[in-house]
């Protein structure tokens, strides 16, 4: 079993990378906002019980598809040293069930992240879709680092079309088609 952990910041393109791998694979797509979305409604976001339950569904998730030998695409926007810990539980869920975790950090320029933002596909999910919420996220955490003491393919699809980096991910971890 395969995780592929995609990770960068808002609007970088996770989910629509994730989805033409998908397409092209037998890898299932496990963004974050599932468990995101799922929660919500239940605990206020950003609480200690949100982040208790969220972390859960997510853990408990990944390590039953490693179980059952079911391929993933797990999508992230990974805060370097804020979120080492959760990095660190996903990893050891897979890797505890005999799977293995492939890291993809993917990258472009602020002023395209500022476009990609405002597309009407984030609305979809309840995602940071303006440029207040993307400054202000940007500004208070460390987004563009790859995860330590992991080797990460690092894509910049700043120029580059989803189907283009799902080709180069799919090469890369010689994941089956």
């Amino acid at each position: 079993m395969k995780l592929i952990f995609i990770y960068g910041a808002p609007a970088v393109g996770k989910l629509t990378v994730a989805g033409e791998i998908a397409r092209q694979t037998n890898f299932k797509v496990f963004h974050n906002h599932l468990s995101i979305d799922c929660i919500e409604p239940v605990f206020e976001f950003g609480t200690k019980p949100f982040w208790k339950i969220v972390d859960l569904i997510r853990v408990e998730t990944v390590a039953e598809a490693a179980r059952v030998g079911q391929n993933l695409i797990y999508t992230f926007c990974y805060a370097k040293d804020f979120d080492d810990a959760h990095v660190a539980k996903i990893t050891k869920a897979i890797e505890d069930n005999g799977g293995e975790v492939c890291f993809v950090l993917l990258v472009c320029e602020k002023s395209e992240l500022e476009k990609r933002v405002l597309e009407k596909s984030r609305l979809k999910f309840n995602k940071a879709n303006n440029l207040e919420i993307l400054h202000e996220i940007l500004e208070k955490y460390d987004l563009f680092s790859p995860v330590p003491e992991r080797e990460s393919l690092v894509i910049d699809n700043m120029n580059l079309s989803p189907e283009t980096v799902a080709n180069q991910i799919i090469k890369h971890f010689e994941l089956n088609k």
